[in-house]
């Protein structure tokens, strides 16, 4: 799963591709443009089976579904841009508990305010014809709450049907106080690494998100290597750069190490290029991301 293109154009104040959207980032700059273009081939897909260990969200089974209203047409669709106004706040965005399960949707589905609430936007199968798997963060009377993509701290609750359930292995935690990342499997620390992070007023954003998709580095100061693009977005948009009005905050390297530790970007998280390769090798689009001051006891990686 990647993003690519050629043929920039300027949209929103943001480059984006004629043809096939395309990220371009200043170089003096650290948030990923709005860019989404599949891999030539597509990302085998995982559905998840009957399984006897219980997932991280649990659900009564017990409860009834509340009915689903129908969507008008007209509805906005959730797209790179950012996301439609009206979901609600994630109430556990702070959790660091792993989430075990995404949601991938396999048509257009209506995306609600609450379980039985009002539907305020449609999501796709693919943002920009990459496929988009969001955590499960809440699942209740027959509903599923997934992160919301675009947005910072929302959900999005979705009704039965239209969707697959995809297994997911890893997690992304970020610690802004003592700049590390720690990459966890299966609940278990596997590496930590030091990171630069946001400067003074443009911060990197606290809370959950998720891996969106990857993009090739589209200037050599970028060290050469994908880029991973997050669901999250500047907590402030009119702090950015113009150029980078309505982009994503992202994980990324860069040409040199010097700035490690340090708060120097634009909102993005940046890490050496080997950690970087890592994660892209290991890590799959999907996977959640949370962003935290400390965690109350250091990682056994840090």
């Amino acid at each position: 799963m990647e993003f690519a293109g050629k043929s920039p154009y300027r949209r929103r104040g943001v480059w984006v591709a004629a043809a096939i959207a395309v990220p371009v980032l200043l170089v003096s700059a650290l948030l990923i443009g709005q860019a989404l273009t599949p891999s030539p081939t597509a990302p085998e897909k995982v559905v998840a089976a009957a399984d006897p260990t219980p997932s991280s969200v649990e659900q009564n089974a017990e409860e009834p579904i509340p009915p689903a209203a129908p969507a008008p047409t007209g509805l906005p669709v959730v797209d790179y841009d950012p996301a439609p106004k009206g979901f609600p706040a994630d109430p556990a965005t702070m959790d660091t508990t792993p989430l075990t399960d995404g949601a991938h949707p396999t048509r257009r589905i209506a995306a609600y305010d609450a379980p039985g609430g009002r539907p305020r936007a449609f999501l796709e199968p693919t943002i920009r014809g990459v496929e988009l798997t969001m955590p499960i963060a809440e699942r209740h009377a027959g509903w599923t709450a997934v992160l919301l993509p675009s947005a910072n701290r929302r959900l999005a609750w979705l009704p039965p049907g239209g969707f697959d359930t995809v297994p997911l292995r890893d997690q992304i935690v970020v610690e802004r106080k003592v700049h590390r990342l720690t990459w966890y499997r299966a609940g278990k620390a596997v590496r930590s690494w030091e990171i630069s992070l946001g400067q003074s007023g443009q911060e990197t954003p606290l809370g959950r998100t998720f891996v969106l998709g990857r993009t090739p580095p589209p200037e050599s100061v970028y060290g050469g290597v994908d880029i991973y693009a997050l669901g999250s977005v500047p907590d402030d948009p009119e702090s950015v750069p113009a150029g980078l009005r309505g982009a994503h905050i992202g994980v990324h390297t860069w040409h040199n190490d010097d700035d490690l530790g340090e708060n120097v970007t634009n909102g993005c998280i940046r890490l050496t290029r080997s950690g970087q390769r890592e994660l892209l090798a290991e890590v799959r689009p999907g996977s959640s991301v949370v962003v935290v001051d400390r965690l109350p006891t250091p990682p056994p990686t840090a």
